[in-house]
């Protein structure tokens, strides 16, 4: 999951997919837009007010868990993703109705409303997901609309006294039609599934990869729940002052619990995974920093409908072509850094207050404002796609991991908005502090900057290692192709002088002899050549095999024996070591084998000689003498990798060392 891995070639039938996959991206992106403009409660501002204290009160259980268990079946129905924006398509059609026949909308029907902002956003994502291995740009075009349909729902219902509204219904109407008539053709080809939506885990909802990203996704969710019981006397217990002081500064009491959500959501995030953890954050801090200049603009265009629609859709449009482009990282940080100029000159030239321009309805500022941080913030949600769904985390990380860390971060940003040490009473509060959001969009500039050259330096690290991989198994397959005829010519020739020299009398012995040697040799020869593979790892089947004489049989498995290069080096002088034994203790005319085991947790190497035996308690005493080489040579080397050395020998019938060593020690150097 840490590291991408090589796309598969565009075949035809990948790109006969590609069009109703984007287009079924787009119609969920407009149910996202509904569920997070609706008239009849305040859940769709989010990029508008601070989120407040989460109580219960009457039915708050069942609110919060509408979206939790919603956000659950989501992430875990990702293969179906077009059913679940068809969920949310048709969860958005009652609201739409009762808007358009002012008809009085349930409380029940409300609240099972909610479940279709989540199930839109994790659906919109899932489609990015799926769309990351034939066709990047619109994968990252696709999850930034997820990012630009929410700012424009928050555009078009605008500040709060303008939620009535008539042309709200109208346009809820319009997208709910548009988006169901996108969604179809999705819907028809992948009737049965889309299994690359889940990721490269491929896509076995109880695999390890997939819950280690559903389980803290939802965990995320279920913040608000354990800190709804955090009321104000038990947080004044806990912080140790009087439950007056902290009811007087309601801003305090907020930010601790934007606090507390951001430390839970970030270790929630960084068990998901360290790409998981940067992702999140990236995605929340531009969240953030957009509040602020958002409620300034939209406050500035409230009643220019036109111009406002056709801003925010502008912004978006330059957001997705950004983010669907290949430059996108750059791109998407040059727009960051456009929108935090655009509101320090903003700051500036209103004199330090930028709450003049939504006073007087300057409507050029407000419209370069909202375009310039629709832009940005949609283009760098987009950029973070290429990095996230190779991983199979786009639909947990841009989903409930950056939508709770987003919460926290606006409920502890929102302690800063304070002059002379109280808030100002004014809907336009965050707005008096525009610099704040100006710096956390060089700061959400910064994240994607580094978070596109991570991305490069491990993709280009997988492209070496798949590079060398190919080269290596490339040589293998030159080496083996060389070899058979050589074994069938020369070394068999060399054979039968070998066995047959010493009949011929005179000089056959020592023909015999000189055959041997150089069979050995030209069978070292075709072994080499390939033990290096670039990654840091060794055959240890080549070094075992140069070992190989007429005295010594080396028996290796026919597939490559993979170590790190440190451990192939220090095993292979373990058995040199005993090697050296037999030829100094075995006695004369004694022979060796050596046999190489590949087994699933490690490798195991046998050195067998057929000499004298080493009678009992002979190597206590030479270790005793100060003699080490059993101890050090042999033995030290593989405790240094973790492995273990087992020596069995009976006087007569000669010596058995064998060598374990784990693939991966657990303890040494």
């Amino acid at each position: 999951m840490d590291e991408p891995t090589a796309r598969p070639p565009v075949t035809r039938e990948s790109k006969s997919w590609r069009w109703p996959v984007p287009l079924a991206g787009l119609g969920g992106s407009l149910f996202l837009a509904v569920a997070t403009s609706p008239w009849y409660s305040g859940v769709g501002q989010a990029f508008l007010t601070t989120p407040g204290r989460a109580e219960f009160s009457g039915l708050g259980w069942v609110i919060m868990a509408v979206p939790i268990a919603a956000t659950l079946v989501g992430l875990c129905a990702l293969r179906w993703w077009p059913y679940l924006l068809t969920a949310a398509g048709l969860l958005a059609v009652a609201p739409t109705v009762a808007e358009l026949t002012h008809a009085e909308f349930p409380l029940a029907a409300d609240i099972v409303c909610r479940a279709g902002y989540p199930l839109a956003v994790v659906g919109v994502l899932a489609c990015a997901q799926s769309l990351v291995s034939s066709a990047v740009g619109w994968a990252a075009a696709v999850a930034g609309l997820t990012m630009g349909a929410r700012l424009f729902g928050t555009v078009l219902i605008g500040p709060g006294w303008l939620l009535q509204t008539q042309t709200v219904a109208t346009w809820h109407a319009v997208l709910t039609a548009v988006g169901l008539a996108a969604l179809a053709p999705a819907v028809w080809r992948h009737r049965r599934g889309d299994r690359t939506a889940n990721g490269p885990s491929d896509q076995s909802l109880w695999s390890w990869q997939r819950l280690w990203l559903i389980v803290p996704a939802t965990l995320a969710m279920c913040v608000a729940v354990p800190l709804s019981f955090l009321t104000t006397d038990r947080l004044a217990a806990l912080l140790g002052v009087t439950e007056s002081a902290l009811y007087r500064h309601r801003y305090a009491e907020i930010g601790v619990i934007g606090v507390i959500t951001l430390v839970t959501v970030a270790i929630l995030a960084a068990i998901a995974g360290l790409w998981s953890l940067a992702g999140t954050v990236t995605a929340a801090v531009i969240q953030v920093a957009v509040a602020a200049p958002m409620l300034l603009a939209v406050a500035a265009l409230a009643f220019k409908d036109p111009v406002r629609l056709l801003g925010a859709l502008a912004g978006v449009a330059l957001g997705v072509v950004a983010a669907g482009n290949r430059w996108r990282v750059p791109l998407a940080g040059t727009a960051t850094v456009l929108g935090a100029a655009a509101l320090f000159i903003a700051y500036g030239a209103t004199t330090g207050h930028p709450e003049k321009l939504a006073d007087q309805r300057s409507v050029i500022p407000g419209l370069l404002i909202l375009v310039l941080v629709t832009a940005a913030a949609t283009a760098v949600v987009g950029a973070t796609a290429p990095v996230l769904a190779p991983r199979g985390a786009l639909p947990a990380v841009l989903g409930p991991l950056a939508a709770t860390l987003a919460a926290g971060g606006l409920q502890t940003v929102s302690v800063t908005y304070l002059h002379d040490g109280e808030p100002v009473s004014s809907t336009l509060n965050s707005v008096y502090h525009l610099t704040t959001s100006a710096v956390l969009l060089l700061v959400a500039g910064a994240a994607i900057g580094g978070l596109g050259f991570a991305q490069q330096l491990a993709v280009r690290r997988a492209e070496r290692k798949q590079t060398e991989q190919i080269r290596w198994e490339a040589a293998a397959a030159e080496r083996d192709r060389l070899a058979r005829p050589i074994h069938d010519g020369v070394l068999q020739v060399l054979a039968l002088v070998q066995r047959h020299g010493p009949e011929l009398g005179g000089q056959g012995s020592q023909l015999a002899a000189l055959a041997g040697e150089q069979e050995v040799a030209l069978r070292t020869l075709l072994s080499r050549g390939v033990t290096a593979r670039g990654d840091g790892n060794g055959d240890l089947r080549t070094p075992l095999r140069d070992l190989a004489s007429p005295a010594i049989e080396v028996a290796t498995p026919a597939q490559p024996v993979v170590l790190p290069a440190i451990a192939v080096t220090e095993l292979t002088a373990a058995v040199q070591a005993a090697l050296d034994n037999v030829r100094q203790h075995a006695g004369a005319g004694a022979h060796a084998w050596v046999l190489l085991e590949d087994e699933r947790d490690g490798v195991r190497v046998t050195v067998r000689d057929d000499g004298v035996g080493v009678p009992a308690g002979r190597l206590d005493e030479a270790a005793a003498s100060g003699r080490l080489g059993v101890a050090q040579s042999m033995c030290g080397r593989v405790a240094d990798r973790g492995g273990t050395t087992t020596i069995h020998s009976t006087p007569g019938q000669g010596t058995e060392v064998e060598f374990w060593l784990p693939r991966r020690p657990s303890g040494g150097r």
